[in-house]
């Protein structure tokens, strides 16, 4: 199992190095000069030049890149120019809202997911399946943020449960925060769950096919054992890589859906650091997703290890 982490360990570092590169060399290829877009046209020469050292935009792009990884590597994101603020300070405010809408909207899609793809494996080609297969196709076709709006019309304007927008911020209480986090959970969570839905049940027909499962039915062992107690784990790992995904989207992905409900998210960062030109904010910000994305993806490999020991056998 050891030596199967440090091959997990070497993949991630390598990704790490590739992904900044990339952001990096996609940032330098953005044409016009931010210092010179943030302060206008009329700007005079030597202002520019100030906000450029400012900016930290002076020396070669490999002297750039460098300090740059650097920084991070010290905990030193850089200053956000428009917010006059430490980007790492912006981003750990930020996370605040944006790491448990993602946890909420993931537990809720993995816990209706799960149960609702045994079902429908464990009634194939009756009405239940068909029943199940149309209503997560429909989840998948609708748009998520259209889902969003059908919320809050129903719940914060019609029936006054929720709040249409905002977030009131931990300080102000666990229960008023996780209210104001519910619509956009759920908003985000339906559409995720019709997909794993799906993947659970084609990966628990297709265990159901194998050998070992007709023989444990040919012993006596009852279906409803034969799906929890052996199908379900050996059909856990293609569930466990779109779960992965999906944290990883709902994470980085969640820009629109923290827009309707006016959520001060990583999402919203990014976005206002890309219409604003603030470039450390952006590589930063976004160096950071990538991170985590790569992160959950190596504990995603981990947990393959974990229930399947063929795995790490062949490490």
């Amino acid at each position: 199992m050891l030596s199967y982490i440090l091959s997990r360990l070497v993949a991630l570092a390598l990704s790490l190095v590739v992904a900044s590169l990339v952001i990096f060399v996609m940032i330098e290829l953005v044409p016009g000069d931010p210092a010179s877009f943030m302060l206008g046209l009329n700007a005079a020469p030597d202002t520019v030049a100030a906000l450029r050292a400012e900016l930290g935009l002076g020396g070669s792009p490999v002297e750039r890149y460098l300090r740059w990884v650097g920084g991070m590597l010290q905990g030193d994101f850089g200053t956000s120019y428009t917010y006059r603020a430490p980007v790492a300070e912006l981003v750990t405010a930020r996370l605040a809202v944006s790491l448990p809408l993602a946890l909420m909207a993931l537990l809720l899609s993995t816990l209706i997911a799960i149960p609702v793809g045994l079902y429908a494996a464990s009634r194939r080609g009756r009405p239940g399946d068909w029943s199940v297969m149309g209503l997560t196709q429909l989840g998948i076709a609708i748009p998520n943020f259209w889902f969003a709006m059908i919320l809050v019309v129903i719940f914060a304007i019609n029936l006054r449960w929720f709040s249409a927008g905002g977030f009131p911020g931990w300080d102000q209480g666990i229960w008023p925060s996780l209210k104001a986090l519910t619509l956009p959970a759920v908003a985000l969570a339906l559409p995720q769950a019709s997909i794993l839905a799906r993947v659970m049940r084609s990966a628990v027909l297709e265990v159901l096919g194998q050998d070992y499962i007709r023989t444990a039915r040919a012993k006596g062992l009852s279906r409803r054992r034969t799906l929890t107690d052996h199908a379900l784990r050996n059909a856990l790992i293609p569930v466990l890589t779109i779960i992965g995904l999906q944290f990883s989207f709902l994470i980085a992905g969640a820009i629109i859906i923290e827009n309707v409900f006016f959520l001060p998210g990583l999402g919203r960062l990014v976005f206002q650091g890309i219409t604003q030109r603030d470039l450390i904010v952006v590589e930063s910000v976004v160096m950071l997703l990538v991170f985590a994305v790569i992160l959950v993806n190596f504990l995603v490999d981990i947990a393959y290890g974990l229930a399947d020991p063929r795995l790490r056998r062949r490490s």
